[in-house]
């Protein structure tokens, strides 16, 4: 029974990390009512374009934990770091990571440029509350 579980769980929990859920769930994601309106921003617009087309929120949403923490957690802690942070959370998202937010650890995604990485998290950092 073992040998069928273990294999079992770790393919499901491989597959909810890794499936991409429809272009229109994605697009769908906005900041919550009540927020400063940041779309003319261009770190805010950039980063939800490049959030948007890669497979962030099949474990991120912007207000609620999902697999990873919401973004607008992410924000709130690292915000008020100095701007080294951008640098360091960009080489998180394309290494990947673990423990901070949890036991699961952050899938890495090597195929993301430094310069989107760094977008990606300065629109994160935005959403700060």
């Amino acid at each position: 029974m073992k040998k069928i579980l273990l294999p079992l769980t770790a393919f499901v929990l491989l597959l909810a990390c890794n499936s991409s859920g429809s272009n229109e769930e994605k697009k769908d994601e906005k900041p919550a009512a009540g927020t400063n309106d940041l779309s003319g921003n261009p770190d805010y617009q950039n980063g939800l374009a490049l959030v948007s087309k890669s497979d962030c929120f099949t474990c991120h949403k912007i207000d609620e934990p999902l697999t990873g923490p919401s973004y607008r957690d992410v924000a709130n802690k690292y915000a008020s770091y100095p701007d080294t942070i951008i640098a360091h959370l960009a080489s998180k998202i394309i290494a990947g990571g673990h423990g901070v937010w949890g036991e699961v650890p952050m899938t890495p995604h090597p195929a993301v440029s430094e310069d989107d990485a760094k977008t990606m998290v300065k629109y994160i950092l935005l959403l700060k509350k």
